[in-house]
């Protein structure tokens, strides 16, 4: 029985991770005490989530492959409705917990760049790169958030800031390969703008606020800049 959309699943586990770290923030306005904070821990926990989802992009490629071929002929022209109706499909407990749930991510977002269902592309070996390597850091700058006095400030800024430099650059490089490469040619501007200008903006934004965090938690020595 489905109890929760794709989508809705997605809000959930933002909600719960970022919840539950705000939970044991050490100062009492949690949500607005320090908006760095925020928007750090938002992030970090959707990196996790779509890190998680980048290793099934890696590991399931021949599925997304083939998914996408199906896709590509039945939405052609017509690609952000793919994209709503696999942000809306209806999960099972099963489902939730199937890697190939969470590799239709890719298939579909190949609609609108096809490089994603190519492993021989800068496209897919960036994604999968950063699902293998940025889900411990990302943990690693939650703990130092939460206990700052647990870690050392000068690991927390060091791979912080190394974490937050790749993950920016990386999309930054993807979004000029998308554009140099015109594959926004053909589809809806729209839905281009949506599900790759808006969707991977998100992706240099937020590292650049760490990048920011990471500099001052080098510069001064503590963690000073988590303070509420």
């Amino acid at each position: 029985m489905a109890f929760l959309t794709l989508g809705s699943a997605m809000g959930l586990w933002i909600l719960l991770t970022t919840g539950f770290c705000m939970h044991f923030l050490p100062y009492t306005n949690r949500i607005a005490g320090n908006l760095i904070v925020t928007n750090l821990l938002f992030f970090n926990n959707l990196n996790i989530l779509i890190a998680i989802c980048e290793i099934c992009l890696g590991t399931n490629i021949a599925f997304i492959k083939d998914d996408y071929k199906k896709l590509r002929e039945e939405y052609k022209g017509k690609e952000w409705m793919a994209c709503m109706k696999y942000l809306t499909m209806p999960l099972t407990i099963r489902q939730l917990f199937d890697r190939k749930t969470w590799s239709k991510m890719w298939s579909t977002y190949a609609l609108y760049d096809p490089s994603y269902q190519n492993h021989e592309s800068f496209g897919f070996f960036i994604d999968f790169g950063n699902g293998m390597s940025t889900i411990l850091p990302c943990v690693l700058i939650n703990v130092g958030i939460v206990c700052p006095n647990e870690v050392s400030p000068l690991l927390v800024g060091c791979v912080g800031i190394a974490v937050y430099w790749q993950i920016m650059y990386g999309a930054i490089i993807y979004l000029l390969s998308f554009m140099f490469n015109r594959r926004w040619e053909g589809k809806p501007v729209l839905g281009v703008a949506a599900f790759v200008g808006i969707s991977n903006s998100l992706w240099i934004v937020f590292p650049t606020i760490g990048i920011y965090a990471c500099v001052c938690i080098l510069r001064d020595g503590n963690m000073a800049v988590f303070q509420g």
